[in-house]
């Protein structure tokens, strides 16, 4: 099928999406027509680099008919009234996490899209389940696991950084960067899991990075549903297991692993989940019931489901604004426990 034209819109991160869809498995969907930044000499030189033509104007690339598809891929402050205007001029839109800070921005915007038949999908929460997490389901039912109650999840890299006056500096825009950097996919996984959040509590440290914001992280998070969660999250750690968003899901019957452990039969950059089942009980042993790899975790960019969207092809039933907010509001209360030193409060997505 033809792929589809796409232009990206902010050039920082959108140059990774860039190489993905010149070099990578996005291009199986997407075709790069245009680029988009305010730094006109950036945008100028990815325009020279791939051939295609190069904007400072928003406005004015929306005007581009021949492009029925944008990236979005500028920072999450703001970004609501950005999508606004795409969307308002008749473009569907693959953007990134995290969504928003402002959720009352966000949800307006993700509903104004559904009333208007617009596309917004994000790579987390994804659109579709994805196929970790859809394997995670389908055990649950399988082997009668019982409601979900706890989880423990955690990623880490070692970074590098030094400031540069970006919104990465800033603990308002960017509250305990760790975690809402890197920790929203996971804490996007649990709201798929448990669903909305009461109460969240926070610890951060900063031990090495040249940012003035924190580099060490740990969520811990009540639902709704009397579960209990804990992200650690981190800029501190080099050891070969970079963003490995590992998981152990408890259910009253068994738990589920992600990525858990040293050993590994997957390396750096594989796309698959080393997923596995253990069970047991008093009349029964503990058994290593199921090992799967799922074909890819949650985060990664669905581009198959999204070029199918904007044909206006059925993908089924996708992710629903609210429950995208939902992972924001546990977001919200984390700067409110940051700055208090305490916990917070979630407010409730309405």
């Amino acid at each position: 099928m033809e792929t589809l034209p796409i232009a990206i819109v902010g050039l920082n991160f959108g140059r990774h999406i860039i190489q993905s869809i010149v070099n990578g498995e996005a291009g199986e969907h997407m075709r790069l027509a245009a680029v988009c930044d305010l730094d006109e000499a950036k945008a100028r030189q990815f325009a020279e680099q791939y051939g295609v033509p190069f904007y400072t104007d928003l406005d004015e690339l929306l005007h581009n008919e021949a492009i029925p598809a944008i990236g979005l891929y500028t920072g999450p402050v703001g970004r609501a009234t950005l999508l606004d205007k795409i969307i308002s001029a008749g473009k569907d839109v693959m953007t990134t996490k995290p969504f928003e800070l402002d959720c009352a921005a966000g949800l307006a915007v993700l509903r104004k899209a559904k009333t208007m038949g617009r596309v917004i999908h994000l790579n987390s929460p994804a659109p579709c389940w994805s196929p970790d997490l859809a394997l995670v389901n389908a055990w649950q039912e399988q082997h009668n696991l019982g409601r979900p109650v706890g989880c423990n999840l955690s990623v880490w890299v070692r970074y590098h950084e030094q400031a540069d006056g970006s919104w990465y500096d800033d603990p308002v825009k960017c509250p305990v960067p760790p975690v809402f950097r890197l920790g929203i996919y996971l804490i996007n996984d649990l709201v798929r899991i448990f669903g909305e959040a009461e109460t969240v509590s926070v610890l951060s440290s900063r031990l090495f990075t040249g940012r003035p914001t924190a580099d060490n992280g740990l969520l811990s998070i009540r639902f709704k549903n009397g579960a209990l969660a804990s992200i650690y999250a981190s800029f501190c750690v080099e050891d070969g297991d970079h963003y490995r968003n590992s998981m152990a899901l408890n259910f009253e019957r068994g738990t589920v692993y992600r990525n858990m452990g040293p050993a590994r039969a997957t390396t750096a950059g594989d796309p698959r989940a080393e997923m596995s089942l253990i069970m047991g009980s008093g009349q029964t042993p503990r058994a290593v019931v199921e090992e799967e790899f799922a074909s890819a975790t949650s985060g990664d960019y669905q581009w198959d489901t999204f070029a199918a969207a904007v044909r206006g092809e059925p993908i089924g039933e996708t992710t629903s604004p609210e429950t995208i907010i939902a992972g924001l509001r546990i977001i919200e209360a984390m700067t409110q426990a940051d700055q208090t030193g305490g916990t917070a409060a979630v407010k409730p997505v309405e």
